[in-house]
């Protein structure tokens, strides 16, 4: 794609029994995070498409998300002072 990143087609198999609209949304919004430059993980993908399913709440979502965040900014912060 024109996006540089697409997650849908990376990982099909997360977004059956899911709209076009939701799917492009979520494709979308990785696009234009990764523009921004990070890289999404199938993990952080799962998680959004869950969380637009209704498999798990928004609440849920920010948890998870930021569970993972801080492994990856020490490591970041490790990489920097290196």
């Amino acid at each position: 794609t024109t996006s540089g990143i697409d997650v849908v087609a990376m990982w099909p198999e997360l977004f059956t029994d899911m709209s076009d609209i939701d799917r492009n949304a979520i494709r979308q919004s990785f696009a234009a995070s990764w523009h921004d430059g990070w890289q999404p993980d199938r993990e952080d993908v799962a998680d959004l498409a869950a969380q637009t399913r209704g498999t798990i709440t928004a609440e849920e979502y920010r948890h998870r998300i930021r569970n993972r965040a801080q492994p990856r900014e020490a490591t970041q912060r490790q990489a920097d002072e290196a």
